[in-house]
C-alpha cells in the first residue's frame, strides 16, 4: 500500500521532469533568456516599493482588529478631541517632544546649578524657529501652553527648588510620578531625585507644521552640548517611526557581503582541481538564479500592491540560502549522470532524480510560510507571502535558468573545454587534472570522480558514532540539551519592546533606558469607558455597582490605592450633596449636569448630548509596571475586572483603555497563535511524513525530532535574550519545516538501509547523508549570517533563530536521531526486499528529504535523492 502511494507521487513527477530536462538540454538559451527577460520584467515593481512600504509601526507589529484599537474607536466616538489640551485624556499618544534630564554622575538632580541648566534648556526649546514658534504650535488649555509642573511649581526660579516644601506622588492635587523620578522621600515630602522628565505636547490639528518643528527639536537636542551639570536624553512622538523606518539603512550593505559569500562558499563546494570538470560559472549561477527569484517574486507582488513590511528585507538572506541549497542537488545529480552521454540525455536524468526532491521540498517549505499567514500581525504575513512566492520563483528559476546554465556547461565538458579560457585542453588520464589538462573521470562508472570528503563520513564518522561510550555521551547530551531547553523556555518574555525597533546606539534607546530606570514606578493611567447609554447613574444600585466596581479595580495589585480614581461622578455627587439637591432624582440629576461639567473640568470625561448620557469614564493610576510581564499582568487584570463588573447585580457595561493598550495586545495572543501555528505545522508535516514514509513508528521519530528541534531554538532563544514576539514567531513556524528536513533524511535512510545490525544501518544512512545535510547547513547559515553584523533587533533576531534552527536540526539529524534509532530494531524492519544494493555516498544537500521519503524503492541512480 505505501508503495502504490509513494509510486503514484513519484513516478508521474519523475517524467515530467526527465521531459522537461530533455527540452532544456536541447535549447538551454531559450530557457536562460526567458528566464532573464522574466526576472528583468517582473523586476520592474520595484519603481512601486517606495509607495508600497508599510513602515508604521502600530499597523505591522500590533494585532489585527487587536481589542484595544476597538476600544480606542469607541473613546475617540464618545469623546471627541477637545479644545481644552489634556493629556490624561488623549486617545492616541498625542504629538510632543520630551526630555530626561539626569544628574552627570547620577546625584541628586534637584539642586540649584541642575535646574538653572534645565530652566535654559526648557528657554532654548520653547525658542526653537521652524517657520512657526512653539507658542503657536503648542498644546493649549485655558488659552495657555500646557506647561511642565516641576517647573511650574519653582516658577521657573531655580534657587526655589531647594527651598520648596513639594509632595510626591501628589502635590497640590498634580500629579508628579511621571515629572520626576528616582525619588527619595521622607514621609510623603521629596527629598531627593535622580531624574526630571518634561514634555513639550502639540496642537495634533497642526499636522503640517508639527513635524518641521519636532525636527527642530532633534537638531537642537542633537548637538546640544551647554549643559554644565546634567545629563540629556530625548525624545519626541514620532522619533520611534523614524528610527524604525532607517533599520534599512544598517541592512543594505549586507546585502552585497552575503552574496559575495554565498559565491565564494559555491564556488569552494564546486572546485575541482581539474580545470574542465570544475563548475565555478555553474556555482556562480546558482547564486545569481537565487538573486533573480528575489528580483521577480517581490517586483510581482509590489505589482499586485502586497504591503512591504520592514520583516520583509530579511527575506533575501534566507532566499540566498535555500537557492544554493537546490543549486548543489542539481549539481549533484549531475555529476552522477555518465559523462559520455549527451547533455540533453545527462540533464534529463538529472531532473529525473533532483526534480522530485527541490518540487516537494519547496512545496513543504513554502506550507510552513503560508501557516503563517495565520497570525494576526501584518509584518509576519507580509513576510510570509514574499518569502513563500521567492521560493517558488527560486524552484522555477532553478529548474529553467539554472538548468540551462548546467546544459550549457555540459556542452564545455563535453568538449573538454577549459572553464575559465573555453579553449579546448588535452583529456586528462587520471584524477589528476590541471590548469593545462582536464576532463578526467571514472573509466568504470564513467561517472565523475568523488569528493575526498565523502570517505569522511564512512570510514570515521559513522563508527565512532555508534560505539557504546560515545552512544551513551550522547544520550546525556541531549539529556542536557533537553534540559537547558526547557529552562529556557520558562524564562521566555513576551511582546515586541518598542525600543528594539531603533537601530542600536540610538538616541531612542537611550532615552527608553532613563525611562525604565527612573520612570517606570509609575505606569499609565488606564481609562474606564461606561459604555452603556441605559445606565442609570442617578439609581443608587446603579451607584452602589459603580462603587463596588471602581474598588475592585483600586484593590488590584497594578493599581495605586493611595491615588483616588480621577471620577467626574464623586466630584459630581459632593457637588450636589453640597448644594442640597437630591441626586437620585433622573430630572435633577441631568438638570445640574451641564452647568457641574463646565465649571469643574469634566465636560470631557461625559458624552452628554441630547439630555441623555451616552457613555463617561474614569482613571486608575497603576503602579510598578517596569517589565513586559508586568505590562501583561496589568492588562490583563484591567480586562477581567471589567468582566467582572459586567457580571454585577446592576451590571456595568464598561471597558478599559490607554493608548499603550495597542501596543500590548499582542500579550493577548502571541503565545496561542505560537502554539496554534506550531500544532498546524506539525501536523501537516507528520501527514506528510506518514504518506510518504513508509514505517510509521520512524514517521514519529520525524515528529519527535520537530518537536525536540522547536523546544531547543525556543529555550535557547530565550536564554539568547530574544523574546517571543511577532519577528520571532513566524521563525518557529519556519523551523518546522527545515526540521523535517534533516530528521527524515536519517529516518527514511535508516528504514531504507538493507544492513543486518541498526548500528550498521545508522552508519549506512551517516554516510549517506553526513556530508549533504553538513553542506545544506552550511549554505543555509551562510545566507544569514552577516545579518548577526546588523545594528537593528529585528534582524539580528531573524539571524539568532534561524542559526538555531539550523543548528539543533543538523546536530539532532548527524547525531542525536541515528544514535536514537540505532537503540529500536523495530523501526529498522523496512520492505527492504528485492532492492538493489545502494551506493555508498551522496554529497547532496540537506533539504532532498522529499525525494527520499517520496520514494518506497530506491531509483536507477540512488545517490541523488
Amino acid at each position: 500500500m505505501a508503495k502504490c502511494k509513494t509510486d503514484c507521487i513519484e513516478k508521474p513527477l519523475s517524467l515530467v521532469f526527465e521531459k522537461l530536462g530533455r527540452v532544456v538540454g536541447r535549447h538551454p538559451c531559450v530557457f536562460l533568456l526567458l528566464a532573464l527577460y522574466v526576472a528583468a520584467a517582473l523586476g520592474a515593481g520595484f519603481i512601486f516599493l517606495h509607495e508600497r512600504e508599510a513602515n508604521d509601526i502600530e499597523d505591522q507589529f500590533t494585532p489585527v482588529n487587536g481589542p484595544a484599537k476597538l476600544e480606542r474607536a469607541i473613546v475617540v466616538e464618545n469623546f471627541p478631541r477637545s479644545e481644552e489640551f489634556s493629556e490624561l485624556r488623549l486617545a492616541s499618544e498625542g504629538t510632543y517632544a520630551s526630555l530626561i534630564i539626569t544628574g552627570l554622575q547620577g546625584e541628586n538632580i534637584l539642586t540649584k546649578a541642575a535646574f538653572n541648566d534645565i530652566i535654559e534648556l526648557d528657554r532654548r526649546v520653547k525658542n526653537i524657529m521652524t517657520g512657526n514658534t512653539f507658542e503657536k504650535l503648542c498644546a493649549k488649555t485655558k488659552g495657555r501652553c500646557l506647561s511642565n509642573a516641576i517647573l511650574d511649581i519653582i516658577n521657573y526660579n531655580a534657587t526655589e527648588i531647594v527651598s520648596s516644601n513639594i509632595k510626591y506622588p501628589m502635590n497640590n492635587g498634580m500629579f508628579l510620578g511621571t515629572t520626576i523620578g528616582g525619588v527619595e522621600l521622607d514621609s510623603s515630602k521629596l527629598t531627593s531625585a535622580k531624574a526630571v522628565r518634561l514634555f513639550y505636547f502639540l496642537d495634533e490639528k497642526k499636522t503640517k507644521e508639527n513635524p518641521y518643528w519636532l525636527d527642530g527639536f532633534l537638531k537642537l537636542l542633537s548637538n546640544y552640548t551647554e549643559q554644565k551639570t546634567v545629563h540629556v536624553s530625548y525624545f519626541t512622538s514620532i522619533s520611534r517611526q523614524n528610527e524604525f523606518e532607517n533599520n534599512s539603512d544598517s541592512i543594505i550593505p549586507l546585502f552585497s557581503v552575503t552574496y559575495i559569500l554565498a559565491i565564494a562558499i559555491s564556488i569552494l563546494s564546486c572546485l575541482r582541481l581539474d580545470c574542465v570538470r570544475t563548475k565555478v560559472w555553474v556555482a556562480v549561477l546558482g547564486v545569481v538564479s537565487a538573486g533573480m527569484s528575489v528580483l521577480a517574486s517581490f517586483g510581482l507582488l509590489l505589482f499586485c500592491g502586497m504591503p512591504f513590511a520592514m520583516t520583509v528585507e530579511t527575506a533575501p538572506f534566507l532566499i540566498l540560502g535555500v537557492g544554493v541549497d537546490d543549486m548543489f542537488i542539481m549539481i549533484s545529480c549531475w555529476q552522477k549522470t555518465e559523462v559520455n552521454k549527451a547533455v540533453e540525455i545527462r540533464l534529463a536524468e538529472t531532473y529525473k532524480e533532483a526534480g522530485v526532491s527541490i518540487t516537494i521540498t519547496t512545496l513543504t517549505d513554502v506550507l510552513a510560510f503560508y501557516i503563517g499567514l495565520m497570525t494576526p500581525f501584518r509584518s509576519v504575513q507580509s513576510f510570509c507571502m514574499y518569502t513563500s512566492t521567492a521560493l517558488l520563483f527560486c524552484y522555477v528559476f532553478n529548474i529553467t535558468f539554472f538548468g540551462a546554465c548546467l546544459a550549457l556547461n555540459g556542452r564545455r565538458e563535453k568538449d573538454n573545454r577549459h572553464w575559465l579560457t573555453c579553449m579546448k585542453v588535452p583529456e586528462a588520464t587520471g584524477d589528476d587534472g590541471g590548469c593545462c589538462v582536464g576532463g578526467a573521470y571514472d573509466k568504470n562508472t564513467h561517472k565523475e570522480f568523488e569528493m575526498p570528503v565523502d570517505s569522511f563520513f564512512k570510514n570515521y564518522y559513522g563508527p565512532f558514532l555508534t560505539t557504546v561510550w560515545v552512544k551513551t555521551f550522547v544520550c546525556l547530551i541531549y539529556a542536557g540539551y533537553l534540559a537547558a531547553s526547557v529552562y529556557g523556555c520558562f524564562q521566555m518574555q513576551e511582546g515586541l519592546d518598542v525600543k528594539n525597533l531603533a537601530t542600536d546606539g540610538s538616541y531612542v534607546g537611550s532615552y527608553y533606558d532613563k525611562e525604565d530606570e527612573f520612570f517606570s514606578a509609575f505606569g499609565p493611567n488606564v481609562m474606564l469607558v461606561i459604555k452603556d447609554e441605559d445606565f442609570q447613574y442617578w439609581n443608587p444600585t446603579a451607584r452602589e455597582s459603580l462603587d463596588l466596581c471602581l474598588e475592585n479595580f483600586q484593590n488590584l495589585t497594578v493599581a495605586d490605592s493611595g491615588i483616588s480614581p480621577i471620577s467626574w461622578l464623586s466630584e459630581y455627587m459632593q457637588f450636589v450633596k453640597n448644594a442640597g439637591f437630591n441626586l437620585n432624582s433622573e430630572k435633577q440629576f441631568k438638570s445640574y449636569l451641564t452647568a457641574f461639567l463646565n465649571q469643574s473640568g469634566f465636560s470631557q470625561d461625559v458624552n452628554f448630548t441630547n439630555n441623555k448620557i451616552h457613555a463617561s469614564r474614569m482613571f486608575i493610576q497603576t503602579v510598578n509596571i517596569r517589565t513586559s510581564i508586568d505590562e501583561k499582568n496589568m492588562l490583563n487584570a484591567f480586562r477581567e475586572t471589567a468582566e467582572k463588573c459586567g457580571k454585577l447585580q446592576t451590571p456595568v457595561d464598561l471597558i478599559v483603555y490607554h493608548p499603550t493598550f495597542i501596543y500590548f495586545d499582542q500579550f493577548a495572543v502571541i503565545i496561542s497563535n505560537t502554539i496554534q501555528n506550531l500544532v498546524v505545522a506539525t501536523c501537516a508535516m507528520l501527514v506528510i511524513s506518514l504518506l510518504l514514509i513508509p514505517n510509521p513508528l520512524c514517521s514519529l521519530w520525524v515528529t519527535f525530532s520537530i518537536a525536540s528541534v522547536i523546544m531547543g531554538v525556543a529555550g535557547f532563544m530565550a536564554l539568547w535574550d530574544v523574546s517571543l514576539d511577532a519577528v520571532s514567531m513566524i521563525i518557529l513556524v519556519i523551523c518546522i519545516g527545515f526540521s523535517v528536513d534533516f530528521s527524515a533524511h536519517i529516518s527514511y535512510a535508516f528504514v531504507s538501509s538493507e544492513k543486518s545490525s541498526a548500528n550498521e544501518k545508522s552508519m549506512d544512512a551517516i554516510n549517506k547523508l553526513g556530508y549533504p545535510i553538513i553542506q545544506g547547513a552550511v549554505s543555509t547559515i551562510a545566507g544569514v549570517v552577516v545579518l548577526s553584523a546588523a545594528k537593528s533587533y529585528i534582524f539580528r533576531t531573524f539571524f539568532k533563530i534561524m542559526f538555531l534552527v539550523i543548528l539543533f536540526g543538523a546536530v539532532h539529524g548527524i547525531i542525536f536521531i541515528p544514535v536514537f534509532l540505532s537503540f529500536l530494531g523495530t523501526c529498522s524492519s523496512s520492505h527492504v526486499k528485492n532492492k538493489p544494493n545502494l551506493p555508498e555516498h551522496s554529497d547532496t544537500s540537506e533539504r532532498r528529504v522529499k525525494a527520499i521519503v517520496i520514494q518506497n524503492e530506491w531509483s536507477a541512480d540512488p545517490d541523488c535523492y
